[in-house]
């Protein structure tokens, strides 16, 4: 079936990422900023305008809403699910979209800091935009295409399906999420009053990509306690932990093991953040891989590292704790392998080339799949994601969103 969509993304999109939503890590708040809220209440009110009458924010900060079905058939109610903060790795406040028509190849200078270029040799996607419209900040922020492109799209989808009454689909549940780029976007969802059997992520980067597994994450907290004496009098005596934590992270492999030493499926151990005094210091790792016994071996590099550092230093202790974060959602995805290959058949359907591929992250679908919801990623047009630089096409989310009307339609072909 050949769809005629008359497209509201791209509207949808430029009003999106003016709304600052970005997330805090140090805040104990669900969610970690209130701002988030303004951009959840307008999708709640914008859902309720084409049709979608039972949309609803909560106080954690989801949105949820229904698109019923029109359907016949008993057909799984499947998700669609994206987030609304961006990232707290650069500024989101005063976003200034900028719409470059017609890209014909070359560099893009983003006007409010000129030093900001978007090239071609640094960004090697863009050599499958010639001719489209790409969309930047203007230098000074983020753009918020991760993951306000997959908002958009998931909105636009949403806004066709239910007008469109001829095109023949289950029951379909919407959730957009706060926090994800901290980690808590599912903390607090409850997942069986959701009621999806089945779901996808719109938050991927390259038109046609899927993705269907991720790294396993943990962190490690390493915590030394020291010996602390006055400066002038500490010979024999002082044993700094803040030297001690800083040895151990300069004892970590140099040429692998660190995300600046790995690509593809290579692991790695990452130290995020160290504090201390002389008396006690800490260091927070992130521990990634895309199996779990690889994962208990870096931990373990980890931990010997840390020993050896401190058989020099026989007064001092050290606590080595590991907390699970996520796991490979491929382990959940095999055992339902429909769900991927109904969103292949989809991104053919839309007139790409599908493209699988494993993330070096994660997404809410890792934590959704092992929580009940099995939930590949499905590409949203975003690159550069994090950064300045950070762009989007116009075509590739209406691409997007021709890929979730076609998922739609080919849940109810099967049921």
């Amino acid at each position: 079936m050949s769809l005629k969509i008359e497209h509201t993304v791209l509207d949808r999109f430029l009003r999106y990422v003016k709304i600052d939503t970005q997330s805090d890590p140090e805040s104990k708040t669900i969610p970690s900023t209130e701002k988030q809220k303004n951009l959840s209440k307008l999708l709640v009110k914008e859902l309720k305008a084409i049709g979608i009458l039972d949309a609803k924010l909560n106080k954690y900060g989801y949105v949820i809403g229904t698109i019923p079905s029109n359907s016949a058939k008993e057909v799984p109610v499947i998700c669609f699910c994206s987030h609304v903060d961006t990232s707290p790795d650069c500024s989101g406040e005063n976003v200034k979209p900028i719409v470059h028509h017609n890209y014909n190849g070359g560099d893009i200078v983003l006007p409010d800091d000129p030093t900001q270029v978007l090239r071609p040799k640094d960004h090697p996607h863009l050599a499958d935009q010639i001719g489209n419209d790409i969309i930047t900040a203007s230098g000074t922020t983020l753009l918020g295409a991760d993951n306000k492109a997959g908002l958009a799209e998931i909105m636009d989808a949403a806004n066709f399906l239910m007008s469109h009454p001829e095109v023949k689909h289950g029951e379909i549940k919407i959730l957009f999420t706060p926090d994800e780029e901290i980690g808590r976007g599912v903390d607090k969802l409850d997942v069986k009053k959701l009621g999806a059997k089945f779901g996808y992520t719109i938050d991927g980067e390259k038109a046609g990509s899927i993705e269907d597994e991720t790294f396993s994450a943990d962190g490690v907290l390493i915590t030394i306690h020291g010996v602390s004496a006055h400066p002038g009098f500490a010979k024999g005596k002082m044993e700094s932990a803040i030297k001690i934590a800083s040895e151990i992270v300069a004892a970590l492999p140099k040429n692998g093991l660190s995300p600046e030493s790995t690509e593809g499926k290579e692991g790695f151990l990452h130290p995020v953040v160290m504090e201390g005094m002389v008396e006690k210091a800490t260091v927070k790792f992130i521990v990634r891989d895309f199996t779990d016994e690889k994962l208990a071996e870096h931990e373990e590099v980890l931990r010997k590292t840390m020993n050896k550092v401190l058989k020099n230093y026989p007064n001092c202790t050290a606590e080595f704790k590991v907390t699970e974060q996520y796991r490979n959602m491929k382990k959940v995805l095999d055992l339902h392998p429909e769900v991927t290959n109904h969103a292949l058949e989809a991104i053919r359907r839309a007139g790409l080339l599908p493209e699988r591929s494993s993330i070096r992250g994660g997404t809410d679908g890792s934590r959704l799949s092992f929580m009940g919801l099995p939930c590949p990623n499905i590409f949203a047009g975003e690159h550069a994601f994090h950064s300045k630089l950070e762009w989007v096409s116009v075509q590739d989310m209406e691409a997007a969103v021709r890929t979730i009307v076609h998922l739609a339609m080919i849940w109810e072909e099967k049921g």
